[in-house]
């Protein structure tokens, strides 16, 4: 995931292409790898992730704030006893003119690095209900950041593995990252499997 995300942020020029060859990578790895969260016995007639249509509105940059005072905290995981976060600054952004923030974590455990997740109003109906992730560095998910600038494109916004198989334990977004708008953009759940 680590080089496709890479190809991502060296293909600007053509973000709708990049994006439709990184959704096949992403279909591929999840048909091929042998970790995949797609249990082996579903793999041969998986059709595949659903994705929101490409819309290069929820491109945006963010302006990177930290925080002063670090506070951490536990997320309980289903079976994995709990991670712990640390809330490292947020990220402050503007789409269709309404202004946003979403914290930025440190996760001590779960396989460490910077994670942004997120809920809003699809939360539930057309996404999984426990949120998705837009910026995952365990994973290689990032699109591009600075000291003070983060890009912030939804249209890669991902499930956790646990959304694929529930032998998969994930952290779900904490209520403070809950934006009061919808998202339509990166991965959906397919029709009919509202979680």
């Amino acid at each position: 995931m680590a080089a496709d995300y890479a190809a991502v942020r060296a293909g600007v020029a053509d973000l709708e292409g990049t994006a439709l060859r990184f959704r096949a990578a992403r279909d591929r790895l999840f048909r091929e790898y042998p970790e995949s969260p797609v249990a082996a016995e579903r793999r041969r007639d998986w059709r595949g992730i659903d994705w929101y249509a490409y819309a290069p509105a929820w491109r945006l940059k963010g302006v990177v704030e930290l925080v002063a005072k670090r506070e951490t905290f536990e997320i309980p995981l289903a079976a994995d006893g709990v991670v712990r976060c640390t809330r490292a600054g947020q990220v402050r952004f503007a789409v269709g003119g309404r202004q946003a923030r979403l914290a930025v974590y440190w996760l001590e455990g779960y396989g460490g690095g910077l994670w942004l997740p997120f809920t809003d109003a699809t939360s539930g109906a057309d996404t999984y209900g426990g949120g998705r992730y837009l910026y995952d560095t365990i994973k290689g998910a990032d699109l591009g950041a600075g000291a003070r600038e983060m890009v912030l494109d939804f249209n890669y916004a991902y499930h956790p593995s646990c959304v694929y198989d529930p032998r998969w334990s994930c952290p779900l977004s904490p209520p403070e990252n809950r934006l009061p708008f919808a998202v339509p953009a990166g991965e959906r759940l397919p029709p009919g499997e509202r979680r």
